[in-house]
């Protein structure tokens, strides 16, 4: 018989009082981040006051190539591609009229960089915010700051207080739109938040707003951690909060696998071309396998070489008992196996030069649009037709093909499935003196091993949450960085923190000295380089030194939430620690 309660007690109202009231951004844990506070460098302390700093020359260039030179004649004239530090306080700068906006996706931290700006401006100066990034400023969508705006949302997460969105701004009629803008509104600068591809368009637009003495200025955002300039900008924001959540997320997984003692959990990581985040998550967590696209490409592996070392893996944990485990999948490793990148360079340059709409066509009214090579007609043919339609989707308006919707890991588990089954039917040609050497026991185990499989895509659940403690400083920082530029006049440079282990230095990176020849929508484009991950950064190589351990057996480790207060709340990214030589795990920003 079920147990029922007879007299139901009545809703308590000073509990549902309590309640909504933690509605709208309230929550407990929403108003205790509001308070804490951020760490400040020590160059913007002045007495008691937080104040801009004056930038100088360092003696450091970042050289560009003839070919940027025509395009960028102005900034480059000024700034000479110099590296420039902040060291002493400016003088009062008062009536400057300065615009923000946020580029791209989102990533925890944004509107810390607001308050940093707002702060740094103080009361003499004026802040804008640009309602739906580079689309708001070509429309003039633009609303006053206030205190109480950034005080509401600051230390927490997401875009919204201004919203974003991903226009590339490169035709003469849009950067009249801009300059209409500036002029309706006497800006004086502008300052754009985001990623490579938003601070490409920083830079065309600082050269093209130059003669109307509205400075541009970027702030290097994006979890992807692609927009790196070594010991300048060691990380963009946002990285360390994402990979903290997908760590805590991976690592939940990895102490599931031998509870329930039978998956393999293939797990893509967003992180668009770059293996930055699978790379951080798995020095994090020390996951069973960890695939890292770029050296997919510096070995010129092919998807069955791909597939068949996952498998070997597998086999072998299989043959010792253990029939579970998670593999990591960076959400770009399709882009980086050879015949792939062919078969998407193919693509990328027929879809740029076709005027055709190819949206509502079906796949084989594509396949009839477009000339591929016989290789990667083969290779495109052979795939399932999900993967297939994938490949033909819009690019995004920087020609990006947007990888985070193709399911590379269900094409990984696919095939690892069918390897692992031909291991099994033909095992003279995978085991054996020289192969996968297995004693009878172990044999037999692997073939009475049942492949099952789980797949996650762990992409959006880091992108907008509270800021980790690194990332709500590093973002004022850099908010008090950009304001700082701005007020002295600087235009075509990047904020950048450097030092983050010594008290943090605030320098202005040129953005014209990171710029390159893409190839992009079927054209030539100039672009800043994304940055890969180094096969030989001192990150790469501590992981491929242990990594085989993580493989043979279950060593894994769960490094929890990300902490607000607690023993890792002041944690940097793994990788930049070890890839920028520091001595300990912890950032210093300021007195702290």
């Amino acid at each position: 018989m079920p147990v029922t309660i007879e007299n139901k007690p009545n809703i308590s109202e000073k509990l549902k009082e309590k309640l909504v009231n933690m509605e709208a951004r309230q929550s407990p844990f929403e108003k205790a981040v509001r308070e804490l506070d951020v760490d400040i460098a020590k160059a913007f302390i002045s007495g008691k006051a937080v104040k801009p700093v004056f930038f100088e020359n360092t003696g450091r260039k970042l050289k560009a190539t003839d070919a940027k030179l025509d395009a960028f004649s102005k900034i480059i004239a000024e700034n000479d591609n110099n590296v420039l530090e902040g060291k002493k306080t400016l003088v009062d700068v008062k009536g400057k009229r300065v615009a923000v906006l946020f580029s791209g996706g989102p990533a925890a931290g944004g509107h810390n960089v607001l308050a940093g700006l707002k702060k740094v401006l103080g009361v003499d100066n004026t802040l804008f915010g640009i309602g739906a990034g580079p689309k708001g400023l070509l429309q003039g969508r633009l609303f006053e700051l206030k205190d109480e705006d950034v005080a509401r949302v600051f230390n927490l997460g997401g875009f919204d207080l201004l919203g974003s969105d991903r226009t590339k701004i490169t035709t003469t009629e849009q950067f009249e739109m801009v300059k209409k803008t500036v002029k309706d509104y006497n800006l004086d600068g502008i300052v754009i938040i985001g990623g490579d591809d938003s601070n490409t368009n920083a830079a065309f637009l600082a050269e093209y707003l130059y003669d109307e003495g509205c400075k541009v200025i970027g702030v290097p955002k994006t979890i992807d951690g692609d927009l790196q300039v070594g010991d300048l900008v060691p990380i963009s924001f946002g990285f360390d909060t994402a990979t903290k959540v997908y760590a805590e997320l991976v690592g939940n997984i990895l102490q599931d696998t031998p509870s329930s003692r039978k998956y393999w959990h293939f797990v893509k990581l967003m992180g668009r071309s770059a293996s930055h985040v699978a790379l951080e998550v798995a020095l994090r967590t020390r996951a069973s396998i960890t695939i890292i696209s770029e050296e997919i490409a510096e070995k010129k592996m092919t998807l069955n070489e791909l597939v068949e070392g996952l498998a070997k893996v597998i086999a072998i944990r299989a043959a010792k008992g253990i029939k579970h485990g998670v593999i990591v999948v960076p959400e770009g490793v399709i882009e980086f196996i050879p015949e792939f990148k062919q078969l998407i360079s193919e693509l990328n340059e027929a879809i740029g030069e076709s005027e055709a709409d190819m949206s509502n066509l079906s796949l084989n009214q594509k396949l009839a649009l477009i000339k591929l090579s016989i290789e990667s007609a083969t290779l495109l043919g052979s795939l399932p037709p999900e993967i297939e339609n994938k490949l033909f989707m819009d690019r995004d308006s920087h020609g990006n093909l947007q990888v985070s919707q193709i399911p590379t890991e269900l094409l990984l588990i696919q095939m690892t499935e069918k390897k692992i089954d031909e291991m099994k039917s033909n095992p003279d040609k995978f085991f054996g003196k020289g192969k996968i050497d297995l004693d009878n026991e172990e044999l037999s185990k692997f073939y009475r091993f049942s492949f099952k499989t789980n797949s996650h895509f762990f992409g959006y659940e880091g992108r907008c949450g509270a800021p980790s403690r690194f990332d709500a400083s590093y973002t004022y920082n850099l908010g008090l960085v950009a304001g700082s530029l701005i007020l002295q006049g600087k235009t075509g440079y990047m904020a950048g923190l450097t030092g983050l282990d010594s008290g943090a230095r605030p320098v202005a990176v040129p953005l014209t000295g990171l710029i390159v020849i893409e190839r992009r929508h079927g054209k030539d484009e100039m672009v800043i380089k994304k940055a890969l991950v180094d096969q030989n950064s001192p990150a790469f190589k501590y992981f491929q030194e242990r990594r085989r351990e993580w493989e043979k057996k279950d060593v894994f480790s769960s490094p929890g939430p990300r902490q607000m207060w607690g023993p890792t709340s002041r944690e940097l990214p793994f990788t930049v620690a070890l890839n920028q030589g520091y001595e300990n795990m912890e950032y210093s920003i300021g007195d702290s």
